[in-house]
């Protein structure tokens, strides 16, 4: 007899039970009122029509509380497996009650299925979802590429795989980047690998952009072009699907290109001058030595004036062909032990030219004792240069530049140009080492290529410094920057008569990860 068939049992037995009590109930109480208390007929009637009606309440009461018993234990079972039940115990499945064999047996079923179902869903959780046949991610007219949380590419749109010249097998399933060679401006603060790793350990949910992003893919013409892209990312840490991160491509290679020719050429055009600028030089110097003491006044100031001109054509030159250098990471930086306090001088006695011409006075605080610094002497010059340059051109009716260096409390040299000219707009500043950037109030008012911030950056980032700015609009700007002392580079570093270290300055910065995993 299976549980049902004894449950079906034990309940007509217990309707029976409860029927026979209520017919001996309602006779004893007829006998009582008529052999032994000798009520006439209708207090009799009346009687035995109030004792049915008591019975016919308190009976099914309390049979109903029994005979309902399983059906409240299975219903409390499901309840308590139950997502959206809130806290509901599980039933006390060890009192015994009608129909107990049965609710034991669906009690367990419940259970069993509940735990198939949990495990289905972790599965499907666990498993990445399928994106190979969602029309939207396949037909999206951009490059997509969606990865997990340990980098697997999961899916790739055909867009992507026309760029990257790979096929669907060869992709899916590598780590990313295995597959996605990136190369980013110097003026991103983060390759995708590091934003990555900022955001799996402080955000739940990021979204990130890059401009002028280079991916390098095998190229069937030599000469070809490396594509550059626009590169937008969305991180979402605890998807359901497992999809993490999603980047989009957005495909500026032409109009980046142009920029880069544009760039080539003038390069190649300034190249051109060095010879005639030098020869110019020469014949200027020349022309001042042999003759600063036949000169009249007017005359020696003309040449005075002529020798500045050139000096800043030749700084014009040099900053050209240092970016043309850096964008195609050709310029390699050789550190060596020098004295700060020697280069701050020399870089100040050379602009002195330029600022006397315009009336500016240069003034220098270089504290005493200042470590060597591990620098290359050429390229920091063009730093400190570029930096009181600007200083002279936007220090406005102040007529005064100041140029402090001391030992921070870092320990780094840090160098320091002041100016109390018109300032900087808060606007303005974010984007200030940018490469052409220059604001639209300084364009009609001072003349430049918008290059010199871009490759002072460049050039102290390559040296392990940091460069900074703050300005305040008519309360002048200072810029500052740090480089290393000489002792505090790493040893290993240092080659051969240990006095040799190299760094490059380049442009674009690969993703850490493409080398390291």
């Amino acid at each position: 007899m299976d549980n049902l068939q004894k449950f079906v049992k034990q309940v007509k037995n217990q309707l029976f039970v409860i029927l026979l009590i209520n017919n001996m109930l309602i006779l004893a109480d007829w006998y009582i009122l008529d052999h032994m208390l000798h009520l006439n007929f209708a207090t009799l009637f009346a009687a035995l029509i109030a004792a049915s009606i008591l019975s016919l309440t308190i009976l099914p009461w309390f049979s109903t509380k029994y005979i309902t018993q399983p059906t409240k234990l299975i219903w409390q079972a499901i309840l308590h497996i139950a997502p959206d039940a809130g806290m509901v115990p599980a039933p006390d499945l060890k009192r015994k009650s009608i129909g107990h064999d049965m609710v034991m047996n669906l009690v367990s079923h419940v259970y069993q299925l509940a735990n198939v179902v949990d495990g289905i869903e972790k599965t499907n959780a666990a498993r990445p979802g399928d994106l190979s046949k969602n029309f939207v991610a396949n037909s999206l007219p951009l490059p997509l590429v969606v990865l997990d949380k340990n980098d697997t590419v999961l899916f790739a749109n055909h867009q992507m795989l026309d760029v990257i010249k790979r096929t669907d097998t060869e992709t899916v399933g590598q780590n990313v980047y295995s597959v996605l060679d990136l190369s980013f401006g110097s003026t991103s603060h983060q390759t995708l690998d590091a934003w990555q790793k900022d955001v799996r350990a402080n955000r739940p949910v990021a979204v990130k952009t890059w401009e002028r992003v280079r991916l390098n893919v095998p190229a069937t013409d030599q000469e070809a072009d490396v594509p550059q892209f626009d590169l937008a990312a969305y991180y979402n840490k605890d998807n359901p699907e497992g999809f993490e991160t999603m980047l989009v491509f957005f495909d500026k290679s032409e109009s980046y290109g142009k920029d880069d020719q544009a760039l080539s050429f003038v390069a190649l055009a300034v190249h051109e001058l060095r010879t005639p600028i030098t020869v110019l030089r020469g014949y200027i110097e020349a022309l001042e030595e042999e003759l600063h003491d036949k000169l009249d006044p007017e005359t020696a100031g003309f040449v005075h004036k002529m020798k500045a001109a050139a000096q800043s054509l030749t700084s014009f030159i040099n900053n050209m062909l240092n970016v043309a250098r850096i964008e195609n990471n050709q310029l390699t930086l050789k550190l060596h032990q020098d004295s700060w306090a020697d280069i701050v001088k020399a870089t100040v006695d050379d602009e002195t030219l330029h600022a006397g011409v315009l009336g500016i006075q240069i003034t220098t605080d270089i504290a005493p004792d200042l470590p060597a610094a591990g620098v290359d002497r050429v390229s920091i010059y063009e730093v400190l240069a570029n930096l009181i340059s600007n200083a002279v051109k936007y220090s406005g009716k102040s007529k005064k530049v100041t140029v402090k260096s001391y030992l921070n409390s870092e320990g780094m040299i840090e160098t320091i140009v002041q100016d109390g000219g018109a300032g900087i707009p808060a606007s303005v500043l974010p984007n200030l080492f940018e490469k052409f950037y220059r604001s639209h109030r300084s364009r009609n008012q001072v003349g430049g290529t918008g290059l010199g911030l871009y490759l002072a950056k460049a050039i102290v980032d390559a040296h392990g410094g940091h460069i900074w700015v703050r300005s305040k609009e008519g309360e002048g700007s200072t810029f500052g920057f740090t480089v290393i002392p000489y002792a505090k580079l790493a040893e290993e570093k240092k080659t051969g008569d240990n006095n040799d270290i190299s760094r490059g300055a380049h442009g674009w910065i690969k993703n850490h990860s493409l080398y390291s995993r």
